[in-house]
C-alpha cells in the first residue's frame, strides 16, 4: 500500500487480506483453551494469544514426536515474536531440517536473521522462501549493518495530523520531510531523494498496485541521521510510478518504518510531540525502567509479527485484557479500528448510515464510524472516542497475510495523542504514560 507516498512491496504481495494493522486477541467467546498435550491444544492457546503456555504445549508435542514439522515451527514463531532470538533460531532450524523448501519456516528464520543484522544468513531463507528482492537486497548488505553514531537523538515533530512528520538527514544532505509508521517495515523514500542522495539499486522490480504501474527499487543508504542520532549502511526502499499517470499524491520525502525504530530505545513523545531515540544499550533500559517505576507505570509486553507489526495487551469495551495491535505513526483520525464480527460481539455501538468506502491493504472495503464505550492500553484510557469498525476485517488472518492468531482490534495514531510511549526490543516492553516525556 502507499503509506505517505512509498509504496510497500510486502503490501503489494500480501494486500489480498484487509488486515491493517490487526492483532491477535484471545476468543471474544467461549471458556479459556488449555494445554492437554495434542497440537489442537498448543495451537488454541496460540491463536489465543497465550504465547508462553503454547510454547510450553508445543514443546511437549515435540517430545513425543521430534518430527512434527507444524509443532517446531510454531514454537521457534513464539520466540521470534518476543525476540527471543536463541529460542527461534533453535526450533525454526529443527523445523528447516524437517522440510528444507518450506516457505514459512525460510520466511520466519530470515526474519530472525535481519532482525538480529544478520544478513548474509538471511539471504538462502530468502530464496528458499521465493524473495529474490530480499535475498538480492540483503546480500548487497556488507560489514555492520545499521551502525549507531550518537547516544541520544531528539527530533521535534514539524506537524501532527494527518499524519506525525520529522526532518531528518539522508546521506549527510539538506533537512528532508519524513513520515513515520509502524504498519511499514523499512526505510523507503522518494525518488527523487534516493537520486539526490546517489543511491544506486542492487535490485529492482516492477508490479502493479490498483491498476497503477511501479518499479521499485533496493539499495544500501550510507548514512541516515535524525537529530543526535545517526544509523549508517541502512537497507532502503525507493520507487517511482512508470508515467506520470500513475504517481501516487506526494505528502512526504520518505516512510520510516518498524526496521530503523527496532534497532534503537524509541520514544513516541505524542504528548511532546517528539521523537526521542537512544543507543539500545542495559543502562539506557535501566533508567527507562527506574523512571517509569517511579511513575507508577509498569511495563507492557511487547511482541512482533510479520517483521514489523507491533502488538501489547489491552482492552476493547470490556473485553478482557487480550494481545491488540498498536500502531505508532501513520494517517488517520480514528482511535481504534477492529473487525466487524468484533464490534458485534461486543456490543459496540455503530453507525451504520455513515459508510466510509476506503482501503485496506490497497483492497477497497467499506467501514463503518463506531463507539466503545471504553479502550485501555495499561492506564492509558479513552471513552466514547471515534472508531471504525471493517465488516471485511477477518478475525483470524494466517500467515503469510497476518499473523495466524484472533484479532480484536488495533490501537491507532490518535490514541497515543495524551502520552508518550517507549518500546524497549531487547527486554520486549512498552510503556505508555500520561504527558511529556522526561
Amino acid at each position: 500500500m502507499a503509506d505517505g507516498g512509498a509504496w510497500d512491496r510486502r503490501s503489494l504481495l500480501r494486500g489480498a487480506a484487509v488486515v491493517a494493522g490487526a492483532a491477535g486477541v484471545a476468543p471474544l467467546l467461549g471458556g479459556t483453551a488449555r494445554a492437554q498435550g495434542g497440537g489442537g491444544d498448543a495451537d488454541a492457546l496460540f491463536k489465543a494469544g497465550k504465547f508462553e503456555p503454547a510454547g510450553r504445549a508445543y514443546e511437549e508435542i515435540l517430545k513425543k514426536d521430534p518430527g512434527d514439522l507444524h509443532a517446531a515451527r510454531q514454537r521457534g514463531y513464539v520466540g521470534l515474536l518476543a525476540n527471543k532470538f536463541p529460542d527461534a533460531e533453535k526450533y525454526l532450524t529443527m523445523a528447516l531440517k524437517l522440510a528444507p523448501d518450506d516457505k514459512e519456516t525460510n520466511t520466519l528464520l530470515g526474519d530472525c536473521y535481519i532482525r538480529q543484522n544478520k544478513f548474509s544468513l538471511s539471504v538462502p531463507r530468502w530464496q528458499a522462501a521465493g524473495e529474490e528482492a530480499y535475498a538480492k537486497w540483503f546480500a548487497a548488505v556488507s560489514g555492520d549493518a545499521y551502525q549507531i553514531h550518537g547516544d541520544i537523538g531528539r527530533v521535534p515533530w514539524t506537524r501532527v495530523d494527518p499524519e506525525p512528520q520529522v526532518e531528518v538527514s539522508v546521506n549527510g544532505g539538506p533537512p528532508k520531510t519524513f513520515s513515520f509508521y509502524t504498519g511499514a517495515g523499512w526505510l523507503g523514500m522518494s525518488a527523487a531523494v534516493a537520486r539526490e542522495a546517489g543511491l544506486r539499486p542492487v535490485y529492482q522490480e516492477r508490479s502493479e498496485f490498483e491498476g497503477h504501474a511501479m518499479w521499485s527499487y533496493y539499495g544500501v543508504l550510507e548514512s541516515f541521521k535524525l537529530g543526535g542520532i545517526e544509523l549508517r549502511n541502512v537497507p532502503v526502499n525507493w520507487s517511482e510510478p512508470e508515467s506520470a499517470a500513475d504517481a501516487p499524491p506526494k505528502t512526504n520525502d520518505g516512510l520510516i518504518g518498524t526496521w530503523v525504530f527496532y534497532h534503537l530505545l524509541t520514544t513516541f513523545d505524542y504528548a511532546g510531540q517528539s521523537l526521542i531515540l537512544r543507543r539500545p544499550t542495559p543502562e539506557a533500559a535501566r533508567k527507562v525502567h527506574i523512571a517509569a517505576a517511579r511513575a507508577g507505570v509498569k511495563p507492557l509486553p511487547l511482541w512482533m509479527s510479520r517483521d514489523h507489526d507491533l502488538s501489547s495487551v489491552g482492552s476493547i469495551a470490556g473485553s478482557g485484557t487480550r494481545v491488540v495491535g498498536v500502531n505508532f505513526g501513520g494517517v488517520g483520525e480514528m482511535v481504534a479500528g477492529m473487525p466487524g464480527e468484533v464490534a458485534k460481539r461486543l456490543g459496540i455501538r455503530t453507525d451504520y448510515d455513515r459508510p466510509i468506502e476506503t482501503a485496506g491493504h490497497g483492497h477497497p472495503t467499506v467501514t463503518y464510524p463506531c463507539y466503545p464505550e471504553e479502550l485501555r492500553l495499561g492506564d492509558a484510557v479513552a471513552n466514547e472516542v471515534y472508531c471504525e469498525m471493517d465488516p471485511n476485517m477477518l478475525v483470524n488472518v494466517p500467515w503469510p497475510y497476518g499473523p495466524g492468531y484472533d484479532a480484536t482490534g488495533y490501537f491507532a495514531h490518535c490514541f497515543f495523542k495524551p502520552y508518550n510511549i517507549t518500546l524497549d526490543f531487547t527486554n520486549m516492553n512498552l510503556y505508555i504514560a500520561r504527558g511529556k516525556a522526561t
